[in-house]
């Protein structure tokens, strides 16, 4: 691709929206023509699908951080499919569970979008693996960038198939709290971001680390707004029926995930370019939960 272009937000987002776009048609082309007649393997092929795609684009621009909105925008089209597809009357737990996906994926979305930085700037987890694996980096783009996370997100939908089935129980205590740790979740991440956002836009920050509002009893708000988010959608699924337990194996994936990976990650990253991590970490000790600590 013409560097002119990489260096262009306005052509990033273009590309970036556009291959989301085909991806979905490309997922919904893959369920139609190799529809396997089990509704979890019909979507884990559409899922695939669209992931080669990405993924190929992403070789094509030369950044694997074209996969990245891949995370938010998955979900909504997994539970639009369901929506749409229900065969039964639609419940008010579909509409509010529909709605609260939507909202998550606008949200993540967006926040993404906001901070676009263009097709030259690659995740610096991605950069790692350039530097680690020169001649083999698409390979391991493809299986730890591209594959692994669908695989994790998959699961995590996995609450929808039961939320959506057509069996589906009167609206109970679950629900209740499922809506509140959801919502909750969303907003709690959303204002994570907004200060370490405006935290970013001061220029008297700049190497600094943020140790106010959220980030002054969580050195991860943010992420602990994610993996609420699927325990939440989960909770929907407790509602939907107990038969449906085993579908919180995909909240469970995510906050290992989040808890053995992504933090320890970024730690290690902030502690090699922040020179006051460490008096931060020694100052808020939790790494995802909030501790309020006395004045």
């Amino acid at each position: 691709m013409n560097e002119q272009l990489r260096k262009s937000r306005a052509a990033g987002m273009i590309v970036s929206v556009l291959s989301y776009v085909a991806a979905i048609f490309v997922a919904f082309a893959a369920f139609r023509f190799l529809h396997p007649g089990n509704t979890l393997a019909a979507i884990a092929i559409a899922d695939l699908a669209a992931t080669v795609f990405i993924f190929f684009i992403s070789v094509s621009v030369n950044n694997s951080s074209i996969y990245d909105p891949y995370w938010s925008v998955k979900p909504a089209v997994i539970a639009g499919y369901y929506f749409m597809a229900t065969s039964s009357a639609i419940t008010i737990r579909e509409i509010l569970v529909l709605s609260l996906v939507f909202l998550y994926a606008i949200r993540l979305t967006s926040n993404f979008y906001r901070d676009w930085p263009r097709l030259v700037k690659e995740d610096f987890r991605y950069v790692n693996f350039r530097r680690k694996f020169p001649k083999a980096y698409w390979l391991v783009s493809f299986l730890a960038v591209h594959l692994f996370p669908t695989v994790m997100v998959y699961l995590s939908c996995l609450p929808m198939f039961g939320i959506f089935n057509v069996t589906a129980a009167p609206l109970n205590l679950f629900d209740l709290i499922g809506a509140v740790v959801m919502l909750s979740a969303v907003a709690y991440s959303f204002i994570a971001d907004e200060q370490l956002r405006n935290f970013k836009k001061d220029p008297s920050n700049h190497g600094k680390t943020i140790d106010s509002g959220l980030w002054a009893y969580s050195r991860h708000p943010n992420y602990l707004g994610e993996v609420s988010t699927w325990w939440g959608l989960y909770l929907f699924a407790l509602a939907s029926g107990t038969d449906w337990w085993w579908t919180g194996i995909g909240a469970l994936a995510i906050t290992l995930l989040f808890v053995f990976a992504s933090i320890p990650l970024m730690e290690e990253r902030m502690l090699a370019t922040r020179s006051d991590y460490g008096a931060y970490r020694g100052k808020v000790s939790s790494s995802l939960l909030p501790k309020f600590r006395r004045s």
